[in-house]
C-alpha cells in the first residue's frame, strides 16, 4: 500500500502517542485528530489503518480506535541442539525429490518432472469417476485388506502370464510400494543392486532405509547381464531393482534377449528382481510383456502404477508377488499403512473400467509421440552437439553433455534463465561417468513451449 507524506507523518506522530498509552486506552476521536493535526478525515483514516496493520491499534466501528496489547519481546530461539545426538548419524536426503516435485516458478518452462502436463491428464474422467465412487453407500467403509477384489483382478489381467488376483496387493502409489517392498525384502545394512543411472526416488528410499545401493551400468539395451552377475557375486546382494520398460531416466527398454538373461542371473544368485513398471501406459511404441510374465519361480516382485498415466494425486498402485515374499510384503504394507483410501481405489476402478480409458491412453500416446519428436527437432536445430536418445515411451530424453560441463551448475543456470531441467548426477548411485541432463517432453504445456525451452537451454550452454 502506498501512503502520501501527510499519512506517513500522521502515522509517525500517532505511533509515538500509542507507545506511551496503556493497552486498551482509547485514542482521540477522528474529529479531534483532524483538528489537532490539521489534516483531512481521509488522512486520519489511512493513518489509523497503517497502525492497525502494524498491530499497534485496534479499531472498533462506532467506538473508535484503541491501543493494542503490547507484544511480548521475541523469545530466544529454543536450544534444539540435543536432537543431533538423539537422531544419530542417519540422514534422509530429499533434495532430489524436492527438485522433481516443486512446481517451477511462474514464467519458467518445465522440461523436468514426472507427471503429465495437466492438459494431458484425464481430469474430467477422474472427477466423474470420483463422484460415482463417492456416492456409493459403503465408499467410506474400510476396504478388504489387500485391496478391492475387483481392482486386484484388473491388475492381474493387465499384467498377464500366470498372475492371479490373489498375488496382488493394492498400495498407496508407486513410491510407497518401493518403500514397502524394500523394507520387506532387505534388512538395514544390506546391499541393493540398482541400474546406473536409475530413478533417484529409489536411491532416496534405499538410503533412508539403511540400504547400500550398488550400481550396475546400463547401455542402449538396458542393464548389462554380465556386470549384473559380477555385482551379485561381489556383494552377495539378494535383490536387484530394475526398470526394464521405459527406464527412468534414459528411456531404454531391456532387450528381449537380456530379459531372460537377467532372470537367469538372479536365479543363479538366489535373488529377487524388483520390477518397477511405472511407465507401461506411457508407451509410444508397444512395450514388451513385463518380466513377471516370464517368471516361473516367484523371482520377480512387480510394481504396477497408473499415476504417471493419470494424475499425481491418484496414489494407487499394486505390488504383485508369489510365495512367502508375498506374505512378507502384505504384512509389511499392513503394518505401515493399514490400507489405501477406499475412495481412491473405487475411483481408479471406475476409471479403468470405463469406455474412456483406452481412448485416454491412445490420446496420451499420440501426444507423447508428437512432443518427443518436437523436442528432438528442437535439439537438432539448437543443440546439435548433444547426444540425445530417442525413447519409445515414458516422458524423458537423456542428453549427454560435452565433457567438462558441470550438469548441476548448468541446470541451476538454466532455471535462472527460465527453463527447468534435471541434472543427471543425482540419478547415479555413485560417481557419474559423464555429465548428463534429463529433459522431459511430457511436462511442458505445448510443442512451441518445448522448442522455446530448448532455445533457452541453448543460450545458457553457449554463453
Amino acid at each position: 500500500m502506498k501512503h502520501d507524506s501527510s499519512v506517513a507523518a500522521l502515522a509517525d506522530a500517532l505511533r509515538a502517542d500509542v507507545h506511551r498509552m496503556s493497552a486498551g486506552e482509547r485514542l482521540p476521536s477522528s474529529r479531534s485528530l483532524v483538528e489537532r493535526h490539521r489534516v483531512s478525515p481521509v488522512t486520519v483514516s489511512r493513518a489509523l489503518a497503517v497502525l492497525a496493520a502494524e498491530g499497534l491499534v485496534v479499531t472498533r466501528p462506532g467506538s473508535g480506535a484503541f491501543a493494542a496489547g503490547r507484544r511480548a519481546a521475541p523469545a530466544e530461539p529454543a536450544d534444539l541442539g540435543w536432537q543431533a545426538v538423539a537422531l544419530g548419524d542417519r540422514f534422509v536426503e530429499a533434495a532430489g525429490i524436492t527438485w522433481l516435485l516443486t512446481p517451477p516458478p511462474e514464467g519458467v518452462i518445465a522440461l523436468s518432472g514426472g507427471y503429465l502436463h495437466p492438459t494431458l491428464q484425464p481430469a474430467r474422467a477422474l472427477a466423474a469417476a470420483m463422484a460415482r465412487a463417492a456416492r456409493r453407500p459403503d465408499a467410506w467403509e474400510m476396504p478388504r485388506l489387500g485391496g478391492m477384489p475387483e481392482l486386484r483382478a484388473w491388475f492381474a489381467r493387465a499384467v498377464g502370464g500366470a498372475v492371479s488376483p490373489a498375488d496382488v496387493v493394492i498400495t498407496s502409489g508407486g513410491q510407497q510400494s518401493l518403500t514397502t517392498v524394500l523394507r520387506a525384502l532387505l534388512p538395514p545394512g544390506a546391499p541393493l543392486l540398482v541400474e546406473s543411472p536409475t530413478y533417484l526416488g529409489v536411491l532416496a528410499v534405499a538410503r533412508a532405509s539403511g540400504l547400500h545401493p550398488v550400481p550396475v551400468p546400463v547401455d542402449a539395451d538396458g542393464v548389462r547381464p554380465d556386470l549384473l552377475a559380477e555385482a551379485f557375486a561381489m556383494t552377495g546382494a539378494r535383490a536387484f531393482y530394475s526398470q526394464p520398460t521405459f527406464h527412468n531416466p534414459t528411456g531404454t527398454v531391456l532387450s528381449g534377449e537380456r530379459r531372460g538373461q537377467v532372470l537367469e542371473v538372479a536365479r543363479a544368485a538366489g535373488a529377487f528382481v524388483i520390477e518397477d513398471d511405472f511407465a507401461r501406459h506411457l508407451g509410444i511404441a508397444p512395450p514388451p510383456p513385463p518380466l513377471i510374465a516370464q517368471d516361473t519361480d516367484g523371482r520377480v516382485v512387480h510394481i504396477a502404477s497408473l499415476t504417471k498415466a493419470t494424475a499425481p494425486s491418484l496414489r494407487v498402485a499394486a505390488v504383485i508377488a508369489r510365495g512367502p515374499v508375498a506374505e512378507r510384503i502384505r504384512a509389511t504394507q499392513l503394518v505401515e499403512e493399514f490400507f489405501p483410501a477406499r475412495p481412491l481405489q473405487e475411483a481408479l476402478l471406475e476409471l479403468v473400467s470405463s469406455p474412456g480409458w483406452p481412448r485416454h491412453l491412445s490420446a496420451v500416446r499420440a501426444a507423447l509421440r508428437s512432443r518427443r519428436d518436437a523436442l528432438l527437432t528442437a535439439f537438432a536445430r539448437d543443440l546439435p552437439e548433444l547426444r540425445v536418445n530417442r525413447p519409445d515411451g515414458s516422458l524423458h530424453v537423456w542428453a549427454r553433455l560435452p565433457d567438462g560441463v558441470d550438469d548441476t551448475a548448468l541446470a541451476e543456470a538454466a532455471l535462472r534463465s527460465g527453463v527447468l531441467v534435471s541434472a543427471g548426477r543425482p540419478f547415479f548411485p555413485a560417481e557419474a561417468p559423464g555429465p548428463y541432463l534429463r529433459i522431459s517432453y511430457g511436462t511442458a504445456a505445448s510443442e512451441p513451449e518445448l522448442a522455446e525451452g530448448v532455445r533457452r537451454l541453448s543460450t545458457v550452454l553457449h554463453s
